[in-house]
């Protein structure tokens, strides 16, 4: 089967405490010549980035780790919710947990979309864009 790319552009936000995976996951996201990223340690840290938008770069996608410690995952998607121009940005959580009442708790919080961890690195764009493209598509 061949998959079509989407040539659209995306400005991804990364979070994750993990250094490893914000890593991986940002030369993997790199490898879509249409996809710009940034990468943070911490819900803190990508709060922070979002509210000083110093350079006018702003993401259009946020990648978001569940378990962090500090602001988890859900504690940092209601604070980003919260601020003005993000309520209806597209997040996707990553996460190791997704089991069935898990992936229906996240679901509940009204994310975007999970990807699984360990997640492939060359699928990884595309799975985003999946996941975005379907919300976009009409009901």
């Amino acid at each position: 089967m061949i998959r079509i790319r989407s040539t659209r552009p995306l400005a991804i936000l990364c979070v994750d405490d993990d250094p490893d995976i914000r890593t991986i996951a940002a030369m993997a996201l790199r490898l879509d010549s249409a996809i710009a990223v940034r990468a943070v340690g911490s819900g803190a840290e990508a709060l922070a980035m979002l509210r000083a938008a110093a350079d006018g770069w702003r993401p259009n996608v946020i990648l978001l780790d569940v378990m962090m410690p500090e602001m988890d995952g859900p504690a940092t998607l209601a604070a980003i919710r919260a601020l003005d121009g993000y309520a209806d940005v597209p997040i996707v959580f990553m996460t190791a947990r997704a089991r069935k009442p898990d992936l229906e708790g996240y679901a509940a919080l009204g994310i975007d979309g999970v990807i699984v961890k360990p997640f492939d690195p060359l699928h990884l764009a595309d799975d985003v864009r999946a996941l975005i493209e379907d919300r976009a598509a009409p009901i």
